[in-house]
This record gives structure tokens, sequence and C-alpha cells, in this order.
């Protein structure tokens, strides 16, 4: 039960707060991917349409779907008058303190679209604003550890993406399907990445908006106009591009990247890798060529384990999938579906990270943030969320390399964490605690920076082992994105609730014995 009391509407001021702390953020150091947003922004603005996805003269070549290349050139059309020089394609890792500033605006500005997906949805589950709901969900959502990472540090425009998800979510638990099945596609548009969680948007919209209708007619008529809504972006999107889709497919689907990213991104396939290393060692096996340790993006070979192949990675992605997807179409109650669904999503995201091919260690953001909703919904939700958010924020932190950020990554996620956990004790006052073993578990990521910024140091070991901390960090948050991973979908199941009702061999017996007894009498 979610314990509520009297509170002022604070999410605008917490809005605004946000805001003024992520300009804080400015001077920060940023990865490469600034400059891969700086050389689309000189694609888009000075070569012609048809040249967009045939560039090569930066190795950051355009690989977003065409509604994000169309973003950038909007920017484009500011951004020349704030330094011209930024839109030369020949002007390769150019960073001029305009530029800096001028992108790292533009991301605090769309996340505009962030905060209204956030209260939009809020209102959507009918949240009392000014309960204590409302402020947990509020402060998980705007100061986001993961986006602030990810959009203000690292660089990227994730906050916008996720608020066009959210409005999708709000629109869908108000029951506007086809703008939410509309919303949808526009974001599949901009980020192709989003595909994670198509499935339970499919699911969901052809259960309760085309096979809810009585009569066959209304159905196929519900049915076509799902279709209609949900290809109109499509055509919109890649219709000018229609000469080129076989070239801008293959950067949007590179499969010759490996299996894993250069960081490992912490799910099977990570701890598949540290397996393939430690039998290695022990069988006194090497591999030719690039290894998954080389921090090369690329195909790899394994020293002792079977090689991956995407046709593998896809097949398991969908098994897994499946259950819950099941799941979702047999729900009966529209009133329970929202919350059915949003678990469906997780789910759906979470599969896919576990075991699709070329994984980024952002995609983790993907089961985050529909977990900031489920978390003022259930207490359950809550428990098995602060899981995945304990491992899945400290995963992140390998994009904040540089000796600067140290301090700020730690301080972010300890400050994140502990207000969550905060929320999560306020909201339910008769919280069940968790066990010794995952409390261990927690505690056990104190080792891991221990050792990257003392222990490493003082052996000499960071000079001969550079990769030991990034792979402690994968494979020990893999750990624990796996348990969440279990945990959660025998929850979401209510496999759990199933195993309680099951007889065990005893009562079984003892039932026989009843019976038997009440026939003799």
């Amino acid at each position: 039960m979610v314990y509520t009391v009297g509170h002022n509407d604070v999410f605008w001021i917490l809005a605004g707060i946000a805001t003024a702390f992520k300009t804080v953020l400015f001077p920060a150091p940023y990865s490469t991917d600034f400059e891969v947003h700086r050389n689309w922004l000189a694609i888009t603005h000075s070569l012609p349409m048809n040249r967009w996805y045939l560039d090569t003269t930066s190795e950051w070549t355009l690989d977003y779907p065409p509604f994000f290349a169309y973003f950038e050139w909007l920017l484009s059309q500011i951004a020349q008058f704030v330094d011209p020089a930024m839109l030369s394609v020949q002007n390769l890792n150019y960073a001029s303190q305009k530029t800096m500033y001028f992108q790292r605006i533009s991301v605090v500005v769309m996340d505009g679209i962030y905060m209204l997906g956030a209260r939009s949805c809020l209102n959507a589950l009918a949240i009392d604003r000014y309960s204590q709901q409302s402020v947990a969900g509020s402060l998980t959502l705007i100061f986001n550890v993961g986006l602030i990472v990810v959009d203000h540090i690292h660089f990227q425009y994730n906050g916008f993406l996720f608020g066009i998800l959210l409005l999708s979510l709000s629109c869908l638990f108000r029951q506007r399907y086809l703008w939410s099945a509309f919303t949808f596609a526009v974001l599949l548009n901009f980020k192709h990445i989003f595909l994670y969680i198509a499935p339970a948007f499919a699911v969901y919209f052809v259960k309760f908006h085309c096979l809810q209708q009585k009569q066959t007619m209304a159905k196929l008529r519900a049915l076509s106009q799902l279709l209609m809504v949900g290809l109109l972006p499509f055509l919109l999107s890649f219709g000018p591009f229609w000469r080129q889709l076989p070239q801008l497919m293959s950067r949007l689907f590179p499969f010759k990247r490996g299996l894993t990213h250069a960081y490992w991104a912490p799910n099977l396939w990570a701890l598949y890798n540290a397996a393939d290393k430690v039998a290695g060692r022990l069988l006194n096996r090497s591999t030719v060529g690039p290894t998954t340790t080389s921090g090369l993006v690329q195909n790899i070979e394994f020293a002792v384990l079977p090689t991956i192949t995407p046709p593998v990675t896809f097949a398991l992605t969908l098994i897994f999938m499946l259950p819950i997807l099941w799941k979702l179409f047999q729900t009966k109650s529209e009133k329970q579906a929202p919350v059915v669904f949003l678990r469906a999503v997780v789910l759906c995201a979470c599969s896919s990270f576990m075991f699709g091919w070329h994984v980024h260690e952002k995609a983790i953001l993907m089961c985050l943030i529909p977990l900031c909703l489920l978390t003022i919904i259930s207490e359950h939700d809550a428990k098995c969320g602060y899981i995945l958010a304990i491992a899945g924020y400290y995963s992140l932190f390998p994009l904040l390399f540089d000796v600067d950020l140290i301090v700020p990554r730690y301080s972010l996620y300890l400050a994140y964490v502990a207000m969550m956990y905060g929320q999560v004790r306020r909201l339910y006052p008769k919280f069940q605690d968790y066990c010794f073993l995952e409390w261990a578990y927690f505690l056990g990521f104190i080792a891991i920076p221990i050792y990257e910024h003392i222990v490493s140091r003082l052996l000499g070991l960071h000079l001969r082992l550079p990769f030991l901390p990034l792979l402690l960090t994968s494979v020990y948050s893999a750990l624990g994105v796996l348990y969440f991973y279990v945990r959660y979908y025998v929850y979401a199941m209510e496999l759990n609730t199933w195993f309680k009702q099951q007889p065990l061999k005893s009562q079984k017996k003892q039932q026989r014995k009843r019976k038997t007894k009440t026939k003799s009498q």
C-alpha cells in the first residue's frame, strides 16, 4: 500500500532546479559523441540530402534514422548564426567554445520534451500531484542520474527521445491508442533502438484497440487505422531516401561491429566473454587477431566457447520476450493492463539488453526509465527496480573516464541512489528490506573503485591490465542485471504466486488420504 501525505505540487520547481544544475555541467569534459553530433550538424547543413547517408569524410558517419537527421538540420539552421565554422564537413574535431555552449544548450532545451512527457505520464496514471507518489516520481524522473551522465556530461540527446516515449505511454494510458501509435512510430524514426520495446506496444494495440471491437468489420477498421497511423511517420522519414534504402539500412544495422561494444554492456555476453577469457587462460588457448578486451569494435573470435552470431542473439531475444508478451495478450482487465504493459516494456527492453547483438551500455536506460513509473505504483516493482538501479547506473561509469570526472560521477550516483532509497521507504513504510546477500552485493561495488584508483596504482596493474577495471565493472554489474531480470520476470509472470499455490507431494498424499476416508465413510 502506498503511503500518501499532503505535499505542494513541486514538479516544475524540481524541473527548474534540474535545468539550472545542468547548466553548471556545461564545462564538463565530453566524449567523442560531441564530435559525432557536430559532424552530423555539418553533414545535414552542408551536403544535399542524397549525400547524408553516403558521406564518409569523418569516421563518425550518420547512422540514426532520418527524423534525427532532420532534427540535426533544424539545429544547424540556428548554429550557422552562432559559429559557421562548426558546420564545415572538413572541419573535423572542431570544438570552439561557442560550439560547446551551443550543443550543451541544445540538449538542455530539448529536455523540455522530457519534462512534458514525465508530467503527462504522472497525470495519465492518475497520480495525485500533491502526494508523496508525485514527489517520488518527479524526483526519480527529473533528476535521473543516467540521463544526467549520458546527456549532460558524456553528451547525447537521449532526454527528448525518452520524452517522446513518455508522451506515447501517456496517450496509451488515456486509451488514445492511435495517438500513442503515431507518437511511438515517430520515436522509432528518431532512434531505432526503441525497436527493443516495439513488440509490447504492438501486442497492446492489437489486444485493446483492435480485438476489443465486437464486430469483425470494426476490428479490421481498427487494424487498418492503426497501420495507417503507424506507417505514416515511416513514409515521411524514409520517403526522401527511397533510392538509398540499402545504404541507409546498412548504416542503421551494422552487423559487422561485433557481439559486444569496446566496453562490454553488463549483459549475458559480458559474462560469456569473461568465461571465455578464464577458460582460455586455464586451457592455455589464445585467439588470432582482435580479442574481446582489445577495445576494438569489430567481429572477434572466442578462444574456447562457440562464436555467437547475430541470428543466435535474435532468437534468444525473441524467445525470452514471448512469455511476458503472452501474459500481456492474455490480460483481460483494462485497469490492470497499463501496469502489465509497463512491466512488459521493461522486460522486452531487458531481454534485448541481455541477449542482443552489439548492445551499448546506455541501452539500460530503456529499462530504468519505465521502472521509475512502476516504482511509485507497486512496492515489489520498487524493490526490484532499486536492484537494477544500483547495477545499471553504476555500469555507466566507464562513459566518464576523464580523471576530472571521478568525484562528480561517484557523487551523482550516490546522491541519486540514496534519494531513491529514501523515497521508496517513504512511499512504503512497511517496506520489506533486502536480504543479507543483496546488501552484500550492493556493498560489493565499493571494491571496484578501491581497486581501480588505489590498488591497481600501487601495484602498477593499471599499466599491465588496463582493461581490468572495465571488465570488473561490466561483469559485476551484469550479475546484478541478470539477478534483476530473473527475479522480475518471475514476479511479472506471477510464477511465485503459482508456486505457492501448488501443493507439495506430502500435501497431495494427505489430500488423497482424506478423500479416501471421506468416500469410505
